[in-house]
């Protein structure tokens, strides 16, 4: 482990680990927590220093800023258990460039991009035994940053709290999921925080996404606000879909967040000569696709859920219902292709794995 001293923070492990009264082989998503977690203080612009300490409970002020203006933002990350034995993060890099982009955009301080880094790494390193092996399995990490001056009053805080918590999770879907096309509420409107990781997105698509589950479907294809006619994502994940041969994906805006599992998905599959275009894609195409049978595979692309399958498309009239997955091509061969570099069982050309 690095000297200490040249760290920004300090480093207190815990005296005994939790794990052995977890089974790795059997997880829920986002529900069993490793030991450590990393919290960092920013006290008007200048941040104090930080700690890697026993994982557990905050106590904070009603009147904390957070709680009442919504300046709070995070990322998903996650590390793999290799086919060697080792550990690696996938492209950590991206990530904490678009957390930074999320603090700008919600007036909150960057974080300083070492240190962000450095605390990765040693987090990491003191929990290197809770990253799972199986299939479908990592280490979820979710860095956070949050408004925690006591004040009420609209105005940026001055004082805010960055923490990392990791926890080993399976697999976010287990079979293909039915979406409803949303045509009434919108996550994201241009010019406001689509495009960050904003807490406050994900709180206003609570109700509406719950309203399509009472109608029978898993999640929700989001339309963009001003016409309901261009889709953006699919529930909290980007969306793609196969258009005869190309692989088509809506575009990145600041309605639309630009994902990194989307973006190595694109990568991975101009690299083997398949056809894409990010470009704006509407529910008009789409329809006119699954009635002349062009729409062959529709699927998420997001950090928890990587490569899901879309079985159906609900439309206010109609439920529209692709091939069966077992005629796909292109989502399986993303899912095996992110494997195999996040699992390091294949080739990484890009250099995306990290090992710790």
């Amino acid at each position: 482990m690095e000297d200490y001293k040249t760290l920004d923070f300090d480093i207190l492990p815990v005296g005994a680990s939790r794990l052995d009264g977890v089974d790795l082989s059997n997880l829920a998503f986002g529900k069993v927590f490793s030991d450590h977690m990393f919290v960092m203080d920013c006290v008007e612009g200048v941040w104090q220093r930080g700690e890697i300490s026993a994982y557990g409970p905050m106590t904070f002020s009603p009147a904390m800023m957070s709680l009442h203006y919504g300046q709070a933002i995070f990322e998903g990350m996650k590390a793999f258990r290799q086919k060697d034995g080792t550990v690696s993060m996938f492209r950590p890099g991206e990530n904490i460039k678009r957390f930074n982009l999320s603090a700008q955009r919600m007036g909150m301080p960057e974080m300083p991009e070492d240190t962000f880094f450095q605390a990765l790494v040693e987090l990491l390193k003191l929990d290197i035994n809770w990253v799972p092996s199986h299939a479908d399995s990592a280490l979820y990490i979710r860095p956070f940053m949050f408004a925690t001056e006591s004040h009420v009053g609209v105005r940026p805080s001055k004082k805010y709290r960055f923490c990392i918590f990791t926890c080993p999770v399976g697999a976010y879907y287990t079979k293909p999921v039915k979406v409803k096309v949303e045509l009434h509420y919108t996550r994201a409107a241009e010019g406001g925080t689509g495009g960050a990781k904003a807490a406050g997105n994900y709180a206003g698509s609570l109700f509406p996404t719950e309203l399509a589950k009472s109608q029978g479907y898993d999640q929700i294809l989001w339309t963009d606000a001003a016409t309901h006619q261009n889709v953006e994502e699919c529930g909290t994940m980007n969306v793609a879909f196969v258009l005869g041969d190309t692989m088509v994906v809506p575009q990145t805006s600041d309605t639309v967040l630009a994902g990194i599992t989307r973006a190595s998905a694109v990568a991975l599959m101009q690299q083997q000569g398949v056809k894409v275009e990010e470009r704006k894609v509407t529910v008009q195409e789409l329809v006119e696709a699954a009635k002349n049978g062009t729409l062959k595979e529709a699927f998420g692309l997001g950090t928890a859920a990587t490569v899901s399958s879309i079985c159906t498309l609900g439309l206010p009239e109609v439920d529209w219902d692709l091939p069966p997955v077992e005629s796909w091509v292109i989502a399986p061969k993303v899912k095996e292709l992110l494997d195999g570099v996040r699992y390091g069982s294949g080739e990484d050309h890009f250099g995306w794995n990290i090992p710790i």
